[in-house]
């Protein structure tokens, strides 16, 4: 059951159909007389108890810290594959996405940062725009068909790739909050139990997901954001196969989880995480320095910073250009990794959780417009572009 890029592609494809639906879905519900049922979902409250143990959380953090770290755990194991044996592995191949991909996490943080230096409060939002969606842009994507070459499909999956790993770095470092020592200690132990099971060839997939778990929680307690939870247990995973399958336990999780990450966890998170309420917006409300640093920063940072470092690795022939694309079909898939969507709404939700203020309204309304824009342009450009070559 090896899980191939054709089978990653069209359920990321059919997963980014799925985000804009839910993403018009919670607009119209916070729009409408049902608004009151949208805010009790969000704010219903979850409690688990197990002796000295108590967890309790209002149901959108549970989606965000909870359900979020099984995404990681994906984004993880796939991170993982394409390292050891995938795009990643290959210098030569890997070498402009990798450029392109801190070319657009480092554009969109100046801009933005031009747009709100001096404002404390609204520079813990910088790394909103640096952030790519894989299921949204791949989703858009593929409306063109077979018309897109196999090398652009896979220079954006690894740009998108390397874009996450950029996130989760970005997350540990800078959104962490005030740290438990006991709990990491915990998550400490944690991971050398993984370790140990990973070194001794452990291939049974119950004991890391059960030390997984254990990790979560102390992660969760520990001040750093859980989800880095799922992205550690994936690196532990063993990437070779267990006695009689062809397949590796990696692998096999990666495919399991996909369907219910594309298709449940990724939606439930558009739908809870942007319902907009429209009552009292202006245009002002588009300019103020928050929403317009953010859009931007993902309509125009994204693509200059995309283009330019991908423009300065082949002058000193670091990289070279995909077989078969152009330097316009590399302008339109610099635009689609413009779609922030889910990832930059997770980092919107780390920088302005506790800010007390109605950013979350507004860095919202710049990541929606920038992504809406930056799908816009990149499928219009790239229709031009490919009905000219095929």
């Amino acid at each position: 059951m090896k899980y191939t890029l054709k089978q990653f592609l069209k359920l990321e494809s059919a997963s980014g159909i799925l985000l804009v639906i839910a993403a018009v879905m919670a607009m119209i519900t916070v729009n409408s007389p049902a608004q009151y049922l949208y805010d009790a979902l969000l704010n219903t409250p979850v409690e688990v108890r197990i002796g000295a143990l108590h967890i309790a959380k209002p149901l959108l953090l549970w989606v965000n810290d909870g359900l979020m770290a099984l995404f990681f755990l994906l984004v993880g194991l796939e991170l993982k594959r394409e390292i050891l044996h995938g795009e990643l592995a290959d210098p030569a191949k890997a070498a402009l996405p990798i450029l392109a991909a801190i070319g657009g996490m480092l554009m969109p943080a100046l801009i933005y940062t031009a747009f709100n230096q001096g404002d404390a409060a609204a520079m813990r939002g910088w790394a909103i725009p640096t952030a790519t969606d894989i299921a949204f842009a791949l989703g858009v994507l593929s409306l063109l068909g077979k018309r897109v070459p196999a090398a652009l499909k896979l220079f954006l999956l690894t740009l998108a790739i390397v874009d996450d790993l950029g996130a989760i770095v970005i997350i540990a470092l800078f959104y962490t909050t005030d740290l438990s020592v006991t709990s990491l200690v915990v998550a400490g132990i944690a991971l050398l139990v993984l370790f140990l099971f990973n070194r001794r060839g452990l291939l049974s997939l119950s004991p890391y997901l059960l030390v997984g778990l254990v990790m979560w929680v102390a992660v969760l307690k520990s001040g750093v954001h859980a989800t880095l939870a799922g992205v550690l247990l994936a690196f532990f995973i063993p990437l070779r196969p267990a006695p009689g399958e062809n397949h590796t336990l990696a692998e096999g999780l990666e495919h399991d989880l996909h369907g219910s990450v594309s298709f449940v966890i990724l939606p439930l998170f558009a739908f809870m995480n942007t319902g907009i309420a429209l009552t009292g917006l202006s245009l002002e409300s588009l300019l103020n320095p928050v929403p317009l640093g953010i859009a931007t920063g993902l309509f125009i940072g994204k693509q200059w910073g995309i283009l330019l470092f991908c423009w300065l690795g082949i002058q000193l022939r670091l990289a070279k250009m995909p077989q078969g694309v152009g330097w316009w079909e590399l302008y339109g898939v610099a635009m689609l990794a413009g779609i922030g969507f889910t990832m930059s709404l997770f980092i919107s939700s780390l920088a302005f959780e506790q800010s007390g203020t109605n950013s979350m309204v507004d860095d919202r309304l710049g990541i929606l417009l920038g992504s809406i824009l930056s799908a816009t342009c990149g499928y219009l450009l790239l229709r031009w572009r490919l009905a000219k070559t095929h």
